[in-house]
């Protein structure tokens, strides 16, 4: 495995079963069709497809749901040597389905993902990595996986690698516990070079209703980067000491899922192809025109149904570039 420009992600892989009944709960739906899921592994598809290298890190079940996760990965070219099959616990799977209100009928059993040990980590594979992803909705909910996510991070920056983290909150996840995310939160952000957060998580986390206000907490918090994704307003950019929106591309939304994932993916891209990534991040010029281009990944991902489905090519990107 070639090192000098993975990106390795750290958490969840599971499997999504959705509702095709339209505006019905889980109780009356009868279909459900099966697809790979997990922000993480999103990110690990979105970097390969654009032409670069990752490494997925994290637990499903050894059963038929975690063989077709990790042959989901496989045959993306994505490394699966740090994926971790459970013999004890099966895949982790959640249950969704649109309800005719546009709400949400959400179950999710979680599974191997949560047993994730320090143990299960190959620190030397991990020391090797250019960048690592902590994009988690899952990790900071229990033990014993928080306590090897938040090490992992604290090992990472002890190495002086790059550090993303995207906090990843689903209210589904934290209902009545959002004051624990916060603060499991916050361990990551202090120790992260780049911070992706949407508008709904800055308000949550920073307590600051103004974005400005709410992207200084985390700077102050030890955040190098900061962006905040603001749907088809673009994206809130801040190295600290520059700030500047970075304005979306307009396309015909059909399906958003996984459109930050891919954002995510495309930024790490770039930063894994710079001989320091971390020197770029006072190069707001650089930034900027990083951040640019990752809009338009994440917008591309909505002209498709499917996260992983959806995710353009380098080429397509480029090609979309000339039209716009």
């Amino acid at each position: 495995m070639n090192n000098h420009s993975m990106v390795i992600c750290v958490g969840e892989m599971l499997i999504d079963f959705f509702c095709k009944d339209i505006g019905v709960s889980l109780n009356k739906g009868s279909r459900f069709e099966k697809q790979a899921g997990g922000a993480p592994a999103n990110v690990c598809a979105s970097i390969v497809k654009l032409g670069g290298e990752a490494g997925f890190c994290g637990k499903v079940g050894d059963d038929p749901f975690g063989h077709f996760l990790k042959h989901t990965l496989e045959e993306m070219k994505v490394d699966t040597s740090m994926m971790q099959l459970d013999p004890l616990n099966p895949t982790t799977l959640a249950f969704v389905s649109l309800m005719e209100n546009g709400e949400r009928d959400f179950v999710f059993n979680r599974g191997a993902d949560r047993w994730m040990e320090s143990k299960d980590l190959n620190e030397e594979q991990m020391a090797q990595a250019k960048i690592l992803h902590f994009g988690s909705a899952t990790a900071l909910l229990e033990e014993p996986f928080r306590s090897t996510y938040l090490k992992a991070i604290n090992k990472g920056y002890a190495n002086g690698q790059f550090i993303s983290f995207d906090p990843n909150f689903r209210i589904d996840l934290w209902r009545g516990r959002e004051l624990e995310f916060v603060k499991w939160a916050k361990e990551g952000i202090k120790l992260a070079d780049f911070v992706k957060v949407s508008d709904e998580e800055l308000m949550i986390i920073s307590e600051e209703k103004k974005i400005d206000a709410g992207v200084a907490k985390l700077h102050q918090l030890g955040a190098k980067l900061v962006a905040v994704t603001l749907g088809k307003e673009g994206t809130y950019l801040s190295n600290g000491s520059e700030q500047a929106i970075i304005s979306s591309v307009s396309v015909q939304s059909i399906d958003s899922t996984g459109a930050g994932d891919a954002f995510v993916g495309a930024t790490l891209w770039q930063f894994a192809k710079q001989v320091n990534a971390k020197e770029v991040l006072i190069n707001f010029e650089k930034v900027k025109d990083m951040v640019t281009f990752s809009n338009k990944v994440g917008a591309l991902v909505c002209t498709k149904i499917g996260a992983i489905e959806g995710i353009p090519t380098y080429e397509e990107v480029v090609n979309f570039e000339r039209i716009t």
